[in-house]
Formats: structure tokens, sequence, C-alpha cells
């Protein structure tokens, strides 16, 4: 009676949400990514101040993204060894360089600032989802849009954050930001120093390799068809909102507004996928999306705040569902899938933002934006390839 009563509870230990191993990974999710969120709502003061083009400020997000190559590499390790201190120190490597760009001398500065930038989050994002995914049990779904929605709520407050640091400091004074990032690292180290960051069984790479492309060429066809009009509700929605006459604070709210949404978005649709699965989340979710940018380009008003919140809610909705799938497909490589896995995200999210901003230079964002919302149709039939999630 005993011994079925241990046993029991070691079961429930490994198939129950352990929210107090998760809590800390959150958090340093939420302040990280308040950081990476506080650059595009900058664009339009860069721009006026170095005097950059479209693309030229679209390719300062590109240039954040490259470092997304070493995200395999970082995730190969992370499944042999411990890699807490990546998450550890992110928040306060990325608080720094971000906070340092409005003393940037020139967008030779901004680039290498912004790059370096990319590293530490390409160095947090490997392993973090993995482990996340291991403290989770069999509500893996549950696990990544927790993380999904710390990540959101950071993109929520980055773009008010940065706007009011500009409106009180000038861009000059946006150094001053860094020193919550250097906080949260403190918190982390206490939080997480002893917590395995590596899985008990590490599986052989070679029995991946059946599974990958079956698994990745649909997401990584989704991913390129549906990142441009992606990057137009974020790196270019406050330009957009900007041309059309509204005032910073305006621009960065409605930014924030969409990622508050998807942070609701992501726990409801995380939860949802868990019961009624990931593919018919993905689909209900696209589609929507793309109706709801359409009659957005076309509103006015108070209506363009309602439809920024169901865009938010449905658009940034998908991606726990599609961390959930890589990570059910690959148990026993956890990390080194999410490291690929986050290399293909973050690779094709700079070719959606360069797509944008060349059209936008030569047609205009209205007509950039109804391109790409047009391109975002073709995800609906590759999500029907998409393999079923792994037992």
């Amino acid at each position: 009676m005993t011994s079925e009563s241990l046993t029991l509870t070691q079961s429930d230990k490994e198939t129950s949400f352990r929210g107090l191993q998760a809590f800390p990974i959150l958090l340093g999710h939420f302040i990280h990514d308040i950081y990476t969120a506080a650059v595009a709502p900058l664009l339009p003061v860069l721009i006026e101040k170095l005097s950059l083009s479209l693309t030229a400020a679209g390719s300062l997000s590109a240039i954040m993204q490259l470092p997304a190559v070493l995200n395999p590499f970082i995730g190969y390790l992370a499944d042999r060894v411990s890699m807490r201190y990546f998450v550890i120190l992110a928040p306060a490597v990325t608080a720094t360089l971000v906070s340092m760009i409005g003393i940037a001398p020139g967008y030779l500065g901004l680039a290498i600032l912004l790059f370096g930038a990319g590293v530490s989050t390409a160095a947090f994002h490997a392993p973090a989802p993995a482990m996340i995914a291991r403290v989770s049990g069999r509500r893996v779904g549950l696990g990544m849009s927790l993380f999904m929605v710390a990540g959101s709520l950071g993109y929520t407050v980055g773009p008010l954050l940065a706007v009011w640091a500009v409106s009180t400091w000038t861009l000059d004074g946006l150094w001053r930001l860094m020193f919550m990032g250097w906080a949260t690292s403190l918190i982390l180290f206490f939080r997480l120093r002893n917590l395995a960051a590596r899985p008990e069984k590490s599986g052989s790479l070679r029995t991946m390799l059946p599974l990958l492309s079956g698994v990745f060429i649909p997401l990584i066809f989704f991913n390129l068809f549906r990142y441009p009009m992606m990057e137009c509700l974020t790196t270019y929605l406050p330009t957009y909102m900007n041309s059309q006459g509204a005032s910073l604070w305006i621009a960065g709210i409605s930014l924030s507004i969409i990622e508050l949404a998807g942070a609701a978005g992501s726990l409801t649709m995380g939860l949802w996928s868990d019961r009624i699965g990931r593919k018919k989340v993905m689909f209900i979710s696209s589609l929507i999306t793309t109706l709801l940018m359409l009659i957005f380009l076309q509103g006015q008003g108070w209506l363009i705040g309602l439809l920024l919140l169901g865009i938010g809610f449905t658009g940034l909705s998908v991606m726990p569902v599609m961390l959930a799938i890589v990570q059910e497909h690959f148990p026993n490589n956890r990390a080194t899938a999410n490291g690929l896995y986050m290399m293909v995200i973050f690779l094709l999210r700079p070719v959606g933002t360069l797509v944008v901003g060349i059209l936008g230079d030569r047609f205009g964002l209205q007509t950039a934006f109804l391109i790409a919302t047009g391109i975002s149709f073709l995800t609906l039939p590759v999500i029907l390839t998409i393999p079923e999630q792994h037992k």
C-alpha cells in the first residue's frame, strides 16, 4: 500500500504543472521582452533623428533577429549541459544593450547594439521554453501558454514604458531603464541556480531526423506566409498609426492593445488546444485574424481599438500552440527542437519585416499592409499538412 502510494505521488509530480518552479522563468520572460518590445515604438523617433528610410528602420529589427541562427546550437547544449545561466543573465544583458540605443552615434552603432541584444535573446529563448515544458507535466499547452502570456505582457508594457521614458528623459535618457533588467537577473540567480535545466535522459539527434521534415516544413511555410502580416502588427504598427495622424502615445498604445489582447489569447488558445487539438485552434485563429485585419485597414475611430483587440487575441495566440507541437514531438530533445524552431521563426521574421518595409517605401504602408494580409491566407492550407500531435 505504501509502495503504491509513493508511485502515485511520483506520477502526480511528473504529470502535474509545477507553478513554483515555472514562475521565476515566466518573470524573466516578462522582463526580458519588455526591452525587446521597446524597439518598435521608438522607430518613428529614430527615423526622425537619423533620417532613416522605412527599409533601413525595418532592417534594424531584422538585424536583431539574425542571431537566431545560434538557437539550435544553444538548444543542443541545453539538452546536455545546464544552460540556466543563459536564462539568468539574459534580462540584464538585453536591458543594457536596448537601453543604450538612445546614445548610439548612428545607424552602425544601433545595428551593433541590437545585434548584441539579439544574441542575448537567442540565449534566453532556446532553453527557457524547454525548462517550462519540463515543469508542465502533461499540461504542455498550459505551460507554453503561460510562457507566451509572460512575453505578451512584456510586449504590452514595453511600448508604454519606452514612450514614457522618451517623453520624460528624451531618447538620450533611455539608459536609465537598464537597471530593472539587472534586478531581474539577480532574482533569477537566487531562484534558478539549483533548478535543473536539461532533461534527465537526452535523446539521440538521430531519433529526431525522421520527424524533422514532417513537423518543421509545414511550420516553416506557415510562418513564412504569416510573418509579413504579423510584422505589420508589431514592427510597423506604431509607424503606420503615426502616418495616419496618431500621436506617438496613441501609436505606442495601439501596440500595447494588441499585445495585451495577445496575452489573453495565448492563455485561452493554449488551454483550448489541449482539449480540441492544436491544428483546429491554429486554423480558426489564422482565419479570424486575417479577416479582422482586412476590416482594420478600412476602419476609423473607436472601431480601430476594438479591431486591434480582436486581432491581438487571435493573431498572437498561435505561438504557444506551435511551441506545444514542437515540444510534444521531441520530448527527449526539447531544447534542441525548440532551438531549431526558434531559429526558423526568428530568421523568417526579418523576411517579413523587410518585405513590408520595401513595399511600404514603394507603395505606402497602407498598400503594404493589404498585400501582407492577402499573403496570410496561404497559411490555411498549410495548417492542414501539420502532423497530428505526438502521444
